[in-house]
């Protein structure tokens, strides 16, 4: 299997990992200059045209979310399934709204990787919920940003710069993208966004959401400057309260212990690409977090 991947970040190369233990070992990387720093698990190629000489099975974008709609609609001339990085787009405009109804209409199956869906306890807790009363839902998901890539400047990263689409509440839309694939689309939301805190940077730090759903709300807070960090769900039923704790992996009924696994939210980028490899590339199944399910969960992260 041959795979190409556009842009060499962190989460490219740990979807490289992930694409080494599906034991594929034929990757390729479009550059964006022969200037840039060479990468010994994969070989460069600099060029759309020099994409016409290989086969390849799929692409894997993982550019800047800014240029995710561009590259995108230049791949779509050679007909190959796609696996998108989260978000799917930096913005909900009329262009990729259009993009989107395209891919759609071409049938290029699609995926966009948000991979808290394949962490344990948020498959054990959509399972242990399904049919119960729901009052309440409460998610929380704050850390320290300066820590996210401790030998670089955090002010000049993607995720401090709004020009370049980042932001806390597209840094951390997994958090959206599970309660949306365990609760459903919610009937109408609020929202607020700042940057007021001691980080001094210029992209959202804290974003709060309010969705509403028939008989209960959830309210998502999410921030950046969190130094112990912490990310957790709270389900509120009609008879327990579920604490679902996603750094360890745990989920607790009313303070007590029900379930553990060992394994950690790196280890879901390997269960993705898994399914992805299985089931949307070998049996084409486009409706698990497709471009389209992916760009109304990106439109109600960016609602006023």
């Amino acid at each position: 299997m041959k795979v190409l991947i556009v842009g060499l970040g962190s989460i490219a190369k740990k979807h490289i990992k992930a694409l080494h233990g599906q034991g594929i070992k034929d990757i390729y990387a479009l550059r964006s200059s022969r200037d840039s720093l060479p990468n010994e698990n994969v070989i460069d190629i600099y060029s759309l045209k020099e994409i016409e000489n290989h086969d390849f099975d799929f692409f894997l974008i993982s550019n800047i979310t800014s240029k995710h709609s561009e590259i995108i609609e230049q791949l779509l001339f050679f007909d190959r399934p796609l696996f998108i990085e989260k978000p799917v787009f930096g913005e909900v405009n009329s262009m990729n709204s259009a993009l989107v109804k395209r891919i759609s209409n071409l049938n290029v199956p699609t995926y966009v990787g948000c991979s808290l869906r394949f962490l344990d306890c948020l498959i054990e807790i959509k399972n242990l919920t399904k049919g119960s009363i729901i009052n309440e839902v409460n998610v929380y998901s704050g850390s320290y940003l300066p820590d996210w890539r401790p030998n670089s400047d955090f002010r000049k990263s993607y995720s401090a710069n709004k020009e370049l689409g980042g932001g806390v509440h597209i840094d951390l839309i997994h958090e959206l993208d599970y309660v949306y694939w365990i609760f459903g689309e919610p009937e109408a939301t609020k929202s607020a966004f700042s940057a007021k805190s001691s980080l001094g940077i210029d992209a959202y730090d804290y974003a709060h959401y309010l969705w509403e759903y028939k008989s209960f709300n959830a309210s998502v807070i999410l921030n950046y400057y969190r130094r112990d960090s912490k990310r957790t769900l709270e389900v509120v039923t009609s008879e327990r309260t579920y604490l679902v704790d996603l750094l360890h992996n745990k989920i607790f009924q009313d303070s007590k212990e029900i379930y553990s696994s060992q394994q950690r939210i790196i280890d879901t980028l390997d269960a993705q690409m898994e399914f992805f490899l299985n089931n949307v590339l070998t049996n084409k199944i486009t409706s698990f977090n497709s471009i389209d399910e992916a760009y109304k969960i990106l439109e109600l992260c960016l609602q006023d």
